[in-house]
């Protein structure tokens, strides 16, 4: 008998200046993607240390996560369900170094850039901007709620 598990995934909003950091990704699709920097959790990896990976591999950015949003569960239009663990951070240093191969490039975009991507149906999921107006509504959680160890 197999076993239904969902899919763990990370994602991280960082704010500056009013502009958030995206990540434009290439999917195959007729059109690019935009997504907050996130990614699937590796065996044996912490959920902080897999957010901070995701955002070095796909932004070049050293980010300093400062709070925990929450568990946000998609269920995907193909089945797949995902446990997406979403934190907010600030930005500290660019790393200066190349990003993963599946990401065009990264974006400080406002948010009105934003909604007119989701528009338009570029963004990965329904999760980007609901993370996003979570943040803006001060919905933070302490990360010493997250227990790994």
């Amino acid at each position: 008998m197999s076993r239904w598990q969902p899919f763990v995934t990370v994602a991280s909003v960082v704010e500056r200046a009013g502009r958030y950091l995206m990540v434009e990704e290439d999917r195959g699709g007729p059109h690019t993607e935009f997504n907050q920097p996130a990614g699937h959790l590796e065996a044996g990896e912490g959920i902080r240390d897999a957010a901070l990976r995701e955002l070095r591999e796909e932004t070049a950015w050293q980010v300093g996560l400062t709070d925990y949003l929450g568990l946000y569960v998609f269920r995907a239009p193909d089945g797949k369900t995902f446990h997406s663990h979403g934190f907010y951070g600030m930005a500290l240093a660019h790393l200066g170094h190349g990003l993963d191969p599946a990401i065009r490039a990264a974006h400080w975009l406002t948010l009105e850039e934003l909604e007119a991507l989701e528009r338009d149906g570029r963004l990965r999921s329904p999760l980007v901007m609901r993370r996003i107006h979570d943040a803006r509504n001060g919905r933070f959680y302490p990360m010493d709620v997250i227990h790994e160890r």
